[in-house]
């Protein structure tokens, strides 16, 4: 992986992390289409750059995160956060081979896809508006389907977006909700894979060029996430998924025709 294309897998990440598209989905697209080879240091980039959208978050919603009077906003995502630490320390292996599967996530992105064109018209009557009216309950729930996004393709943020509608939380409160799940959740599983790394194969954290990409890509992601936060919260709010189901359908159909033609292996 040389330089430029460090960056461009890290405005794919920044740009898809927070919308219900499947960031790892793209990225794994990304680097078939450019022909990078799935390598130990290009599964940790991917996994690693999460740390500069996860710093996004945390930026824009700092009154949030930072009001440790209202412990119980920290429990609630300490419970939430509980099923993906134990599926994915359980299925660690797995996920990592479907990682190196565009064609998981052509079919995951079409499945997504039309479940999000019916999405909104299926949860029609929301109850809770704000985080404090969510219970501990309910974010477990929600941290239960934020577990099938260890699918590659399926998108963490539209599966727990999706348990929160489940749950009769407003979109916009669901979203909010994913996003702060996604902060202890994308922490653990970037410290994970970093200290797996520093484990099993230290020279990777070692190398100054590697270094220097993984800082690169994380303020590169970071400074997009910003970005693609606002946009999406106030695009939901006025229109909901269908564009988005939409866009996963197409970009589904394009992975499918690209593996056919030998394209994308």
């Amino acid at each position: 992986m040389n330089l430029i294309q460090s960056i461009i897998i890290a405005i794919v990440e920044g740009l898809t992390e927070y919308l219900p598209v499947s960031s790892t989905g793209h990225m794994i697209i990304t680097s078939s289409l450019m022909g990078i080879e799935k390598d130990e240091f290009v599964k940790l980039f991917e996994i690693a750059i999460q740390l500069g959208a996860i710093l996004a978050v945390v930026v824009l919603y700092w009154k949030k995160f930072f009001d440790f009077s209202k412990w119980q906003f920290y429990l609630k995502l300490l419970i939430a956060v509980i099923p993906a630490l134990i599926l994915g320390k359980l299925l660690n292996d797995q996920i990592d081979e479907l990682l190196e599967s565009p064609l998981t996530v052509a079919i995951s992105l079409l499945v997504g896809g039309v479940v999000l064109l019916f999405i909104d018209n299926y949860f029609k009557h929301p109850k809770i508006e704000k985080e404090e009216d969510i219970s501990y309950k309910n974010g477990f729930i929600i941290g239960f389907w934020q577990c099938l996004a260890m699918i590659p393709g399926v998108s963490r943020s539209a599966a727990s977006i999706i348990g929160g509608m489940s749950e009769k939380l407003t979109r916009s409160a669901a979203a909010e909700f994913s996003f702060f799940l996604a902060v202890p959740t994308m922490f653990a599983a970037t410290g994970y894979k970093l200290l797996k790394t520093f484990q099993t194969n230290p020279s990777l954290l070692q190398d100054s060029n590697n270094i220097a990409l993984l800082m690169l890509g994380n303020i590169v992601a970071f400074v997009v996430a910003l970005l693609a936060i606002k946009f999406f919260i106030t695009y939901l709010q006025k229109h909901g998924f269908k564009l988005f189901g939409w866009y996963r359908i197409i970009v589904g159909c394009i992975v499918l025709i690209l593996l056919q033609q030998g394209i994308i292996k």
